[in-house]
């Protein structure tokens, strides 16, 4: 029997929503069953973490922070989007001296708090934020916190600066970037995003990856018989190798599976993924 899973990292262009790309994903390889970690605006382009079959299941145990991006913000334009998807208006300012934009950036790492943009895929009450923002439904932006573990500047040709940043999973670059503009006494927008990577994902031309090697947990081992994993049957704490709270994975044959140990119990999380 052939095994149809896979994870990859695929490279999005711009202006392309992300379920779109995934679907001209499906049909070039001719498959039905994928999906995607981390969605990518229409604007922005780069790495997009892809599974197909079995794998989809496993997007919340990859290791996929830090992400890193390379952004150029446009200061002086003004946008609801924060993106250059929908500019409302544009207005000349002063030009910066290096110093002050690193010192800037530099202010940045750290914990930041700030709102999530309004056209974003937030959930607020059951919808997604950019639902009410497009129906013009009045909402208060979620406020969420953010590390920044890394923030540098990269170019500076007024009105255009670019930078890296390098945040952990679930950070908003546009909402960042509308914090430098700021701190710089204009507004701001951006122009260009690219995620580099996420976690020890990157773009390579679409390379198959080895699924165990990206998990965010240690292996463990099951001492008894391994057949009693593959059937779901109810295992004790001390029948494994390592006995402490937490998430584990197991391979067993050409199985993957995946535990949590939580208060002397055993829950099955995944189990009976075919590694390929």
């Amino acid at each position: 029997m052939s095994c149809n899973n896979r994870l990859f990292v695929a490279y999005k262009p711009q202006f392309i929503s992300s379920n779109h790309f995934l679907s001209k994903i499906k049909r070039r390889y001719r498959v039905k069953k994928a999906g995607f970690s981390g969605t990518l605006d229409p604007f922005a382009k780069g790495a997009l973490i892809i599974a197909f079959g079995q794998y989809t299941k496993l997007f919340r145990f990859l290791k996929k922070s830090p992400k890193r991006y390379r952004a150029v913000l446009w200061l002086g334009a003004k946008s609801k989007t924060l993106d250059i998807e929908s500019v409302e208006s544009i207005e000349e300012t002063k030009s910066f001296k290096k110093s002050e934009i690193c010192k800037v950036l530099d202010s940045l790492k750290g914990i930041v708090s700030y709102e999530a943009p309004k056209y974003s895929a937030k959930k607020i009450d059951g919808n997604r934020a950019y639902e009410l923002a497009r129906n013009e439904i009045e909402f208060e932006a979620p406020k969420i916190e953010s590390e920044i573990y890394d923030i540098k500047f990269i170019n500076y040709s007024h009105p255009f600066l670019t930078f890296e940043i390098e945040i952990e999973e679930g950070g908003y670059i546009r909402s960042i970037a509308k914090i430098i503009a700021k701190k710089l006494g204009c507004n701001g927008t951006l122009s260009y995003l690219e995620r580099l990577k996420e976690g020890g994902f990157f773009y390579s031309h679409e390379t198959s990856l080895e699924v165990v090697r990206y998990l965010d947990m240690p292996q463990n081992r099951y001492l008894k018989d391994n057949f009693d994993i593959i059937q779901d049957k109810k295992v004790r704490v001390e029948d494994f190798e390592i006995c402490t709270n937490g998430r584990y994975y197991l391979t067993i044959d050409r199985f993957l599976t995946i535990i949590e140990i939580e208060k002397s119990r055993v829950n099955y999380l995944c189990n009976r993924i075919e590694i390929c």
